[in-house]
């Protein structure tokens, strides 16, 4: 593994960083002890910064040379709103709050490059580090996109890592086309006549109603969409009532859909609405049913194989899976790659033996009350971003 020995041997501060970050888990749209470290940090490497995309978003800026060339690096910044079950010292510190995917490690390993960059600033072109808000709820990066990020700095490509557990430590994988699906999340209120349980023929049951709607979804899945394209439907929550001897009015259901292609997506969306309105109506209730729609994330060609060639510069090629099998995740990431070409990889972070004493009981899985972030692979993820930018700064050819 031919990592750049000098981010290797600041590995301490970059590892302090990760584990500040850890312990101070902001959730989205409010990382803003999370947005002053990184630009205080980032203006101490003296790296331009600039505040306010995304509202707590943070953009650094490295100009050197005459170079045309630019590129973007992102990092998601967010935590999760989950009780982390872990004791170890760097624990979050705000109850209800955790860091369970991995943004810290993945702020903390950009912010490990943007320091090895800005002291050997031995490229030619602009280097723009994107440190991406409210990644979680799939809104940050459009933000930043709608208002005009990419107006203001107009990178070539933009690229994006992930830390990715159950990937061997000091491995890659990434893939051109659909590497994370598109995600829809959908609410369904139904709406009904309340009564009293034992007199049923005087209300109009919408848990009845919502239970058929719950049968007959999956049925899009199985009997209208094409088997060869790969879709999930889950509905993960049905609430309703408060008493058990009375029919509620109202009952709610809530959910997910994932696909890797918006052709797949109108489909499922269109069946869902169909079927909704059709069983609620069959039932005398009425539904509404509200979708958000976030696109799958597409890597672009030319840069997954740009990327996949840095990969290979650093650890064995036979590390560097290029046809990874996609995941039915999700990523904002997506609408930085709809509006510039680019490609986003996965790193590495192994099975969780990295976890220090007093992990919780749980699996090191993202989004679980046990991960934690593995530090091993830090100056791996540095590495590749400084060696990604100076290669694409020296051109196509280089």
């Amino acid at each position: 593994m031919q990592t750049i020995p000098e981010i290797k041997a600041a590995e301490e501060e970059t590892r302090a960083l990760r584990r500040w970050f850890h312990a101070h888990p902001e959730l989205a749209f409010e990382e803003t002890e999370t947005s002053d470290l990184i630009a205080k940090t980032l203006k101490g490497y003296g790296i331009e910064v600039h505040r306010g995309f995304g509202r707590t978003g943070v953009v650094g800026v490295l100009r050197v040379g005459d170079g045309k060339r630019s590129i973007g690096l992102r990092a998601d910044m967010d935590a999760l709103p989950m009780q982390e079950l872990n004791t170890f010292a760097h624990r979050s510190q705000y109850p209800g709050k955790m860091h369970a995917c991995g943004h810290d490690g993945h702020m903390a390993m950009l912010l490990g490059a943007a320091r090895h960059l800005a002291r050997t600033r031995d490229i030619n072109g602009t280097i723009v580090f994107i440190f991406s808000p409210a990644e979680e709820n799939g809104s940050g990066a459009k933000v930043m996109v709608d208002e005009g990020i990419f107006r203001q700095f107009p990178v070539d490509a933009v690229f994006g890592l992930h830390n990715w557990p159950g990937l061997p430590v000091n491995s890659f994988g990434l893939r051109p086309g659909p590497i994370l699906a598109g995600c829809t999340n959908f609410d369904i209120q139904i709406i009904g006549v309340g009564a009293h349980a034992a007199f049923p023929q005087d209300g109009k049951d919408p848990i009845l109603t919502g239970s058929q709607i719950v049968a007959a979804l999956q049925s899009i899945i199985t009997r209208n969409k094409n088997p060869m394209d790969r879709a999930v439907l889950s509905v993960t929550q049905f609430n309703g009532g408060e008493a058990r001897n009375i029919i509620p009015d109202t009952a709610m259901l809530a959910g997910t859909i994932r696909a890797f292609n918006e052709k797949t997506l109108d489909l499922i969306e269109s069946r869902m609405r169909t079927i909704v309105q059709n069983i609620a109506g069959a039932q005398e209730c009425r539904a509404e049913l509200v979708i958000k729609r976030y696109p799958p994330t597409v890597n672009t060609s030319a840069e997954t194989r740009f990327a996949a060639e840095v990969m290979k510069s650093i650890v064995d090629e036979a590390k560097v899976d290029t046809d990874v099998v996609p995941t039915m995740g999700s990523e904002d990431f997506a609408y930085m790659l709809q509006a510039r070409p680019g490609a986003f990889a996965f790193l590495g972070a192994g099975d969780g033996e990295h976890r220090e004493r007093g992990h919780g009981p749980g699996p090191c899985a993202l989004h679980n009350t046990s991960y934690d972030f593995n530090d091993e692979i830090l100056a791996l993820g540095s590495t590749y971003w400084v060696k990604l930018s100076r290669r694409w700064l020296k051109g196509p050819a280089a």
